[in-house]
């Protein structure tokens, strides 16, 4: 069928699936977010008018198509089989001793990092993705390919026209996790307990576009069929996959001696914290394929790998108290009180609850003894109960009734799995809605904590947003804690606050639905508040990555006569209503020598706030990122700049100080 289409059709997939490849996998983009926008958008208005164009490699499809009845079972023709487990190196060690009794000395191993996710398996026909499976039973699985063709880092179709399975780990990025995590909960929806549970959730979605949404990622690391002759070791398989536009875990290591292989477990245990997704150990495998068939395998597992893991940060500690709060959106959240306990390096006295189904699913009680972790060592959660251990005097829980808050009864909205106070005068919603609104991606008023915004809501200086740009000096310095000297710094803050580009303040407002990302694309679209508030529906759906659920929110939200009043206010007291940040086309087209970097800032910044140099760098087309890695253009290093310095200079990262970066700015 591709023969059929028009050259600039052609053009068009071969560029997005490029840079789709230049982000994804390579984590280094040639162009910017809005010129690829731009060529999607081009190709969508194409198909939109000439729909005999759309193919099912087109970069278009990847959006999710119509919602499945269920899902088709699929039989392996090479069965996956599992994992063998080891805990120790005394165990890796009879591993090795094993292998060399078979195949002699001669023995290398390839070291590569055990993604936490979903094992599946990818069919090429010439060179065009036409199936995607999971493990299953390890000899029949499920089909997954429409939800696996919303994997940007994962290409429709290969540079060459060729035959081939290969197989790998579907798994959610730490940072896609705490979004989708965030967005659930000011959805009041069940939170998901660690990334892993998260990808397989997602890819077993019947309708892809849920799985879309949820931007997860693939690492494949082995074959099911790949007939080429020249491929005669693990290590050299990796680097055909990875030549054919497939993305592979660039952290796997040949090793030759066991001592190398000790060395690499070492160094990823110490690692593992700061990698930008879940890993729960190491996988060993012999290098030489030729060596991998005399092996063979057991009806289980193949005898020429095996998976080392990480000791379970599992510890046992007494379920205290069950204390609920109130969120902005009213989401009434329960959280573990515990006896202090270290997990994971660090102490823990709370662990979230989620909701009241988790406490009724695990029948918590008070005073039982429970094993704690933190879940995918990120979130500290209550894995079961030890019931063998109960005396009798354990208390069963029940979750209120009445808001703590305000008194008002709590209801479980439709749909919905959280209990929710919809009281819009509810203390707790206008406390924690302040607080938000001062944060740091919103207002970023700095000064203004939890602890002072407290201290003014219960001696009823502020009961609203506006109120905080109203506040008079003798009013802060009748509070604790609140010198003259600390007092001034907050003012001045809060006055500088009022220059604020639209998009933090459309995140302040706490609209639900609308995150920051979403609140910088609405402000770029629609230049000021009074543009954005007379919007209807339709003219919100039609800007990019606003859906449904967002439009219905903003337009309701903007509807009331009490949001009205409050914007009014704010433009009295002189806030700024409109969009102040750079262009996204011009930005694209800058000479500055950020455009089209990726810059990562370390140390303290005296010249300026890392937000305010992060802003700079993305005026100028640039693009900031928190870790250092192999694509890292640039690094700003302040005072104190510490590992992440250190990092870029065994990269041989270029490194700029504070006053070069000051400097390059004014130019």
């Amino acid at each position: 069928m591709e023969e059929s289409l028009p050259q600039h059709v052609l053009d068009l997939h071969r560029q997005l699936n490029q840079y789709s490849y230049e982000y994804y996998v390579e984590d280094n983009p040639s162009v910017p977010d809005s010129e690829y926008d731009r060529l999607m958008n081009e190709l969508i208005a194409l198909e939109k008018e000439h729909p005999e164009w759309i193919t099912p490699d087109s970069p278009t499809q990847r959006v999710g198509g119509e919602p499945l009845k269920a899902f088709r079972k699929v039989t392996h023709d090479v069965p996956m089989l599992s994992l063998g487990d080891v805990f120790s190196e005394e165990e890796l060690l009879d591993f090795d001793r094993r292998v060399r009794q078979a195949v002699g000395d001669d023995v290398a191993y390839v070291c590569e990092l055990k993604i936490d996710g979903l094992a599946i398996s990818l069919t090429y026909e010439k060179g065009v993705f036409v199936l995607g499976a999971t493990r299953g039973n390890g000899t029949i699985g499920e089909d997954i390919t429409n939800n696996l063709k919303t994997v940007r880092s994962l290409p429709l179709v290969l540079p060459e026209p060729i035959d081939l399975e290969v197989r790998g780990e579907a798994y959610m990025p730490k940072r896609s996790f705490e979004r989708l995590n965030e967005e659930r909960s000011r959805n009041g929806e069940l939170l998901f307990a660690n990334p892993r549970n998260a990808a397989a959730g997602s890819l077993r979605q019947l309708d892809p576009k849920i799985a879309a949404k949820r931007r997860l990622a693939v690492f494949l690391y082995s074959s099911g069929r790949f007939d080429r002759e020249s491929i005669t070791t693990h290590y050299g398989l990796l680097e055909s996959i990875r030549e054919l536009g497939l993305p592979v875990n660039p952290e796997s290591r040949r090793c030759k001696t066991m001592q190398e292989v000790f060395d690499y477990i070492k160094e990823y245990t110490e690692k593992r914290d700061a990698l930008p997704y879940g890993i729960d150990g190491i996988v060993v495998k012999v290098d030489s394929m030729a060596q991998q068939r005399q092996l063979g395998n057991t009806v289980k597992s193949p005898r020429w790998m095996i998976a080392y893991k990480f000791p379970a940060e599992e510890v046992v500690t007494t379920l205290e108290a069950i204390e609920v709060s109130v969120g902005r959106t009213g989401a009434v959240t329960p959280t573990a009180v515990l006896t202090p306990v270290a997990v994971a390096g660090t102490t823990v006295k709370r662990a979230s609850l989620h909701n009241e189904d988790l406490i009724q699913e695990k029948d918590l009680r008070l005073g039982d003894r429970v094993v704690i972790r933190k879940a995918g060592d990120i979130i500290p959660e209550v894995v079961n109960v030890l019931t063998e251990q109960r005396t009798g005097k354990e208390i069963p829980y029940a979750m209120p009734t009445h808001c703590p808050e305000c008194g008002s009864k709590l209801v479980h909205l439709e749909g919905e799995v959280a209990l929710r106070c919809i009281n819009p005068k509810c203390p707790a919603l206008i406390r924690e809605g302040l607080i938000h609104f001062v944060s740091r991606a919103a207002m970023n008023i700095d000064g203004l904590g939890e602890k002072v915004i407290r201290q003014l809501f219960e001696k009823k200086l502020i009961s609203d947003v506006a109120d905080l740009y109203q506040l008079k000096r003798e009013d802060l310095l009748s509070m604790e804690r609140m010198g003259e000297k600390s007092t001034d710094n907050l003012l001045q803050a809060i006055e500088r606050s009022k220059e604020n580009s639209l998009e933090h303040l459309l995140f302040g407002l706490g609209i639900r639905y609308i995150g920051a990302k979403a609140a910088r694309i609405l402000a770029q679209s629609f230049k000021d508040i009074d543009h954005l508030a007379a919007a209807d529906t339709e003219a919100l759906l039609s800007v990019d990555e606003i859906g449904t659920k967002m439009a219905d929110s903003l337009t309701t939200y903007f509807a009331q006569p009490e949001a009205q009043a409050l914007i009014g206010e704010l433009k009295r007291a002189g806030v700024t209503m409109t969009y102040l940040g750079p262009d996204p086309e011009e930005a694209a087209q800058s000479d500055s020598p950020f455009n089209g970097k990726t810059v990562v800032l370390t140390g303290k910044l005296t010249q300026m706030t890392r937000q305010e140099a992060k802003q700079a760098i993305e005026a100028r087309g640039g693009n900031v990122t928190g870790s250092v890695s192999k694509s890292t253009d640039l690094v700003v290093a302040g005072e104190a700049a510490g590992s992440k310095l250190k990092k870029a200079q065994e990269l041989q990262i270029e490194v700029w100080d504070e006053a070069r970066f000051a400097e390059t700015l004014k130019d």
